[in-house]
C-alpha cells in the first residue's frame, strides 16, 4: 500500500480469493494504516493532475528513474528499483523487503541545495550522497525539495489531513 500511495492507483483489489489475501478491511490496524495512507494519497492530488497533464502533453511518466532528470549522475544509472521521483519534487525509497525499517537513499548531484524528509523535517545534501533513513510501517522515506512550491504545498496538505 505504501508503494502504491505514490502512484497514479492507490486502490485495493480483492482478487479471485480474497480470503487468501488480508484486505484494507481485515482488522482495524490494516483498516486504520490505508486509512493514513489515503490521506497521503490524497496530500499530493494537486500535484498529480499537474504531472498527467504533463504525460499527456510530453510523455513523461509521473513515477520517475532519477536518470531522467539526473543523467550526469552516474551512480543514478546502478539504481534499479529502489528508489523513484514523482515527478521531479518528491523522492520516494519504498520498503521492498519484508521486516525491514530502514531504507538505504542515495540523494542525486543536482541543482536543489537539498531534500527534505517529510516525517522529521531533516536536511539532506544533494551531492552523490547516501543515507541509511528509517521507515517503519505507515512511514515510508519520502523526501521533498527544499524550496519547492510543490513540496511545502503537500506538506501543509499532509498537515490539513493530520498525517504529519
Amino acid at each position: 500500500m505504501e508503494f502504491s500511495a505514490f502512484t497514479t492507483v492507490f486502490r485495493t483489489h480483492e482478487g479471485n480469493k480474497p480470503s487468501c489475501n488480508s484486505q484494507f478491511y481485515s482488522n482495524n490496524r490494516t483498516l486504520s494504516h490505508f486509512a493514513r495512507l489515503a490521506k497521503i494519497y490524497k496530500a499530493w492530488k494537486f500535484y498529480r493532475i499537474q504531472l498527467v497533464k504533463e504525460a499527456c502533453q510530453k510523455g513523461l511518466p509521473i513515477c520517475r528513474h532519477l536518470f531522467l532528470h539526473y543523467p550526469e549522475d552516474e551512480h543514478v544509472h546502478s539504481l534499479t528499483h529502489e528508489q523513484f521521483l514523482v515527478g521531479t519534487e518528491i523522492l520516494v525509497v519504498p520498503v521492498l523487503d519484508k521486516g525491514k525499517e530502514y531504507v538505504k537513499v542515495y540523494f542525486p548531484i543536482g541543482e536543489s541545495s537539498s531534500w527534505k524528509h517529510i516525517w522529521t523535517g531533516k536536511l539532506y545534501s544533494t551531492q552523490g550522497s547516501e543515507a541509511w533513513v528509517e521507515a517503519s510501517i505507515g512511514y515510508p522515506a519520502i523526501f521533498v525539495k527544499v524550496g519547492s512550491p510543490v513540496g511545502e504545498t503537500f506538506l501543509g496538505k499532509l498537515n490539513k489531513y493530520n498525517v504529519l
